[in-house]
């Protein structure tokens, strides 16, 4: 576990195709050495339809759910990392936020078929 939700606006697949916008996250998550590498899971969800009130054009949000545990300083450490990565891609007129959300492990289920 994490589970790692990349929220982004459509029209950034015309300036990064989404696989490599999944790699990033994907890719900075594993080098925080919080996790071991079969338990990451990172999907992506395009919005089409969205309104930001500041003067970006799209946006990337992307939240990390995971287990409870992890001190807050890793947990910033974490989402700083993150960030810094996707920075990295340099995407024009972009918000990036990243959220660290930890989930109640007591009542968390899975079910492998």
């Amino acid at each position: 576990m994490p589970h790692c939700i990349i929220e982004y606006a459509d029209e950034l697949k015309h300036y990064i195709a989404p696989d490599s916008l999944l790699t990033c996250v994907h890719q900075a998550v594993l080098a925080s050495d919080l996790f071991d590498v079969s338990h990451i899971k990172t999907r992506a969800v395009n919005y089409r339809h969205y309104q930001l009130d500041d003067n970006n054009l799209s946006f990337i949000h992307i939240t990390i759910r995971l287990h409870q545990g992890r001190s807050i300083a890793q947990r910033q450490a974490l989402s700083a990392s993150v960030l810094k990565a996707t920075e990295q891609l340099g995407l024009r007129d972009t918000t990036i936020t990243v959220e660290i959300i930890e989930m109640d492990t007591a009542c968390y289920a899975k079910s492998s078929s």
